[in-house]
């Protein structure tokens, strides 16, 4: 978490902007932002252009000023590099930093996150300034955190790239005959006979309408050397911010399940993870727990910060609804439940002009602190302040694992078939779904990591798999755990190289079948999924998108199709291996009608003796933090427009109200409690 040696409450501010605003705005923003309880902002994310006018001069003077300021209203500074967009005189004098688009069109000056990652120019420039920053500001006892850059994301395909690219397929192929193996070039004469051969794939090489292309593995190993340059961008400032002021942890807003970035491999060169939180008004409550679990799962073992979020409304999605009353306080109240230590908004001030001139803000464009968005504020920082260093530093433990996989996102999405509805972080959140409805906390991590703490673990489409993470899953089930997959899964390599030992691969034993066939279905078709045994599941169940034809080796047969040619074949399947035993679900079911996983999801935590932190009903969400002394912090949600009676096993006392509960309580629409159980 931010700076955890000095905060003893949890940081509560966002996004300011003062080269918007003249002398007086800011005054009057320093007055009313503590009114709110603001006590934290990120300064500086936009600023290369007044920091720098020229190549040779620098002008620190603004900065200077406004950070002063923020330090006299008694606020902590989150202090960006501002290396997010570069400045014009840049983009003018040396061409290079301009990225170049999938089509092959050099870019112009213009937006943000718009600098070549592998440009020799804004690497140079960005890592001066970063050095400048540290040195000047470094030593304030303000700055909590340096943000880098901001919301890293999108490709370049310029000749600087295609260069490095080259180099990167060098040093993981070392040869090119090995290249051409792991490509599978022989398909369409694709051969390459020199690393100068390999171009980017772009739409004037390999890549097709709608996210399909020739080589999946050529652009999966793009987005994969994409997500590295940038990387290295991040890297390159982090070290010189380090090497100045070692005292101050670095880190960049990540962007959830953001699918040019392979969050995972980031994790290890991040202090603490941050992330922008913007969900659409029909979200529901679990897609954005997912989100909130994906990136607390790649620094398990330590509290997130929630960098943004709107307290009000976006403007970029297609229909920017209000928050109705009570939501900012709720979604800031599940990021916590879910390990923020911090949160934060984009933005304070709501900018007269451009692009997020009606994006949300604490204080609106015409300044008062009696609006319903800044009085909402303020009580949740009034809360926050109240609540002081209650669960600071605190994490959850949960016995349940949902794998997600960058490369598996890749995959499913590049590949020519089975089907464009079979989409892979629709399928993680069913299963994330189906165990977060029952209050089951749930933790989301790589198939790369330690699999030892968990009872159950499910790999919805876990389509490219290693040898090693097979292993890790074999042995899981071995030792006793329970192992969920589901069609597409196994199928290929970490080369994307199809399994010719039959499908589902490498899970083909621990799973005890192997498919033979997979039926895709048209828009609006569906089959059933009929359980056939007594497996704790016993029902009639809608199978959409994808129907695997399925054949049992070791394997015992649940579930299977009601109808089409491969009616009475088995769809669902469960296989004892060692002392655990692996689920197969050979076919995807509807978002819309999910029953049969939440039937699944009941019964496999129950077979593991795995509790609901408080008793499953619509609309309730709830979780748990413990502290390192062994305290446990309940939080629930009610996302609901109803009251609830809330029904659990503990008692403790609410600590926002400051009462005592025990074993059940009311809770009103859109409301939060936070209990300290009782040991």
């Amino acid at each position: 978490m931010i700076n955890a040696k000095t905060v003893k409450k949890i940081p509560f501010g966002g996004d300011y902007n003062p080269e918007q605003w003249d002398e007086e705005t800011r005054k009057n923003d320093m007055k009313m932002l503590p009114q709110a309880d603001i006590d934290i902002l990120t300064l500086n994310v936009f600023s290369w252009a007044k920091l720098q006018p020229s190549e040779e001069e620098y002008d620190f003077s603004d900065l200077d000023r406004i950070m002063d300021m923020a330090e006299d209203a008694g606020m902590n500074v989150c202090l960006a590099t501002a290396t997010a967009t570069h400045p014009a005189w840049m983009a003018r004098k040396y061409p290079d930093v301009l990225r170049v688009d999938l089509d092959g069109r050099k870019r112009k000056f213009g937006a943000r996150q718009n600098s070549c990652p592998n440009s020799p120019t804004y690497r140079k420039y960005s890592v001066l300034l970063a050095k400048k920053i540290a040195e000047r500001y470094g030593k304030r006892k303000s700055v909590l955190a340096y943000h880098i850059s901001n919301e890293y994301g999108g490709l370049c395909y310029c000749e600087n790239c295609e260069k490095a690219f080259r180099l990167w397929l060098k040093n993981k192929y070392k040869t090119i005959q090995k290249l051409n193996e792991a490509w599978n070039s022989s398909f369409w004469g694709h051969t390459y006979y020199d690393w100068e051969d390999i171009q980017v794939p772009m739409n004037t090489s390999e890549r097709w309408p709608v996210n399909r292309t020739s080589c999946q593995i050529q652009t999966i190993d793009y987005y994969r050397f994409q997500s590295d340059s940038l990387l290295e961008c991040y890297r390159l400032e982090a070290d010189v911010l380090k090497s100045v002021s070692p005292q101050i942890p670095v880190t960049t807003n990540l962007m959830g399940t953001y699918p040019e970035l392979d969050h995972h491999k980031w994790a290890p060169y991040m202090d603490f993870i941050s992330w922008d939180n913007y969900p659409s008004p029909d979200d529901p409550y679990t897609r954005v727990a997912l989100n909130h679990e994906v990136m607390r799962g790649c620094k398990r073992e330590i509290p997130f910060a929630l960098m943004e979020q709107t307290p009000s409304v976006t403007n970029w999605q297609p229909y920017n609804s209000l928050k109705r009353p009570g939501v900012m306080r709720l979604q800031s109240y599940q990021a916590i439940a879910h390990g923020a230590d911090t949160v934060m908004f984009f933005q304070m001030h709501r900018s007269r002009g451009c692009c997020e001139k009606f994006h949300g803000a604490v204080i609106d464009h015409y300044a008062r602190t009696d609006t319903r968005v800044f009085r909402e504020t303020a009580q949740l920082g009034s809360e926050l302040k109240k609540l002081g260093a209650k669960f600071l530093g605190s994490v959850q433990k949960p016995q349940v694992a949902v794998l997600f996989d960058w490369n598996c996102m890749w995959g499913i999405t590049f590949s020519a078939g089975p089907s464009v509805d079979f989409d892979y972080t629709s399928e993680v959140f069913k299963y994330y779904d189906a165990f977060a409805k029952q209050n089951i906390p749930v933790d989301v991590i790589s198939p790369e990591q330690s699999l030892d703490s968990y009872s159950i673990v499910a790999a919805p489409a876990l389509y490219m798999l290693s040898e090693k993470n097979a292993v890790l899953i074999e042995e899981f089930v071995r030792k006793g755990g329970t192992f969920i997959t589901t069609c597409m899964s196994g199928m290929a390599d970490e080369n994307d190289l199809v399994t010719t030992e039959g499908y589902p691969g490498r899970l083909r034993k621990v799973c005890g079948l192997w498919v033979e066939e997979t039926d895709a279905l048209l828009p609006g078709h569906t089959n059933t999924l009929k359980t056939v045994s007594d497996s704790g599941i016993d029902g009639e169940y809608p199978a959409a998108i994808l129907c695997d034809i399925i054949h049992p080796e070791t394997a015992q047969t649940v579930a299977v199709y009601a109808s089409d040619f491969y009616a009475q074949t088995p769809a669902v399947c469960k296989n004892k291996f060692g002392e655990g035993e692996a689920w197969y679900i050979g076919a995807a079911v509807p978002k819309d009608n999910t029953k049969f996983l939440q039937k699944l999801a009941s019964f496999t935590v129950a077979k593991h003796g795995i509790k609901s932190i408080v008793e499953p009903q619509e609309g309730i969400e709830a979780t748990k933090r413990i502290a390192k002394d062994g305290t446990a912090f309940v939080f629930i949600l009610n996302h609901s427009d109803n009251k609830k009676t809330v029904e659990f096993d503990f008692s403790g006392t609410e600590l926002l109200g400051g009462t005592n509960v025990s074993k059940k309580m009311e809770l009103n629409a859109k409301d939060v409690a936070i209990i300290e159980v009782r040991k």
